[in-house]
């Protein structure tokens, strides 16, 4: 059997690994983003323009959110779930629209930069997203949303950091770095983020994300299963350790595909994930001595 390049389902998938169907077509899924209220997702796809796309999951309708002939992707929700982040590659842009559609894009900032929209903080007053740069590689940014639109760093060294997320209480930040010589999932205070500094997962992790009620932290293990650490986010912050929830197969990224690929329902259920599609194989035909067999099909006279 032959896999087809970027033809994925999307599926839900609970604690136990079993699997309910998404009605959607067959289409490139990349990065899904279920909105606060769990009733619709915002899907970065990469066929066609390479949009987001807004599925409704009780209306089982998908709407196509952006236009801009460039790649939109990494779609994040305002925690309101009124407004929908996104990064257009045509000019390095952070921009949001609202999520109904209505309305033009809305540009936040820009750079010479690739950059990654990755979360808002609860009270929505912050961005956190990666920004690529030559000299240090992927590093943590934070833009305010108010007026001033200052942008500063949070975590910038020599090694690489990306797929930062906040807390739901907004005290602590999730992310991903290879400072160890493999990807870790690390966890620093928000916004100090030099204030304390705690490794999460063993033996490798990537792509973190936090349970809605903020007492776990899920994150993606080295041979693609999703694994879950319990927090105690209070008074400071603890952990236990990480067991494993489910296995794959399911699609968790590529070479250039460092976003997360998954996301989780605001019960904590289930996970929506992304499953390669498996079609038949492309296959030749030979036929030989067609011009007898042909003769033999035909009525003689």
């Amino acid at each position: 059997m032959q896999t087809q390049v970027g033809q994925r389902r999307l599926v839900w998938v609970n604690r136990d690994g079993r699997e309910e169907a998404v009605d959607l077509p067959v289409r490139a899924y990349t990065y899904p983003s279920i909105a606060p209220d769990g009733k619709q997702a915002a899907i970065d796809i990469r066929d066609q323009e390479n949009d987001t796309w807004v599925w409704d999951f009780a209306r089982r309708t998908l709407r196509r959110l952006t236009f801009d002939p460039a790649f939109n992707q990494y779609a994040v929700w305002t925690p309101d779930g009124r407004m929908i982040v996104n990064y257009v590659t045509r000019n390095n842009a952070i921009v949001w629209q609202q999520a109904d559609g209505a309305g033009s894009p809305e540009e936040l900032m820009r750079s010479d930069n690739v950059k990654a929209p990755t979360s808002i903080s609860p009270d929505g007053t912050r961005l956190v997203f990666r920004e690529d740069f030559r000299a240090t590689g992927h590093d943590v940014l934070m833009l305010s949303l108010d007026r001033t639109r200052k942008v500063q760093p949070l975590i910038q060294t020599a090694f690489n950091e990306l797929n930062a997320v906040i807390s739901p209480d907004g005290r602590w930040l999730a992310f991903e770095s290879d400072e160890s010589g493999s990807y870790e999932v690390l966890v620093r205070p928000f916004p100090d983020v030099k204030a304390g500094r705690w490794q999460v997962s063993s033996g490798g992790g990537t792509k973190p994300l936090w349970a809605r009620n903020g007492r776990e932290l899920f994150y993606v293990a080295p041979g693609g299963a999703i694994m879950s650490a319990p927090i105690e986010p209070r008074p400071t912050f603890t952990f236990g350790t990480p067991v494993k929830l489910f296995d794959g197969p399911y699609y968790v990224g590529a070479a250039s595909t460092l976003g997360r690929t998954y996301d989780v329902s605001p019960d904590g259920r289930r996970f929506l994930m992304i499953r390669p599609d498996v079609g038949p194989p492309n296959t030749i035909v030979v036929v030989l001595n067609w011009f007898e067999d042909l003769k033999a099909r035909i009525p003689q006279k």
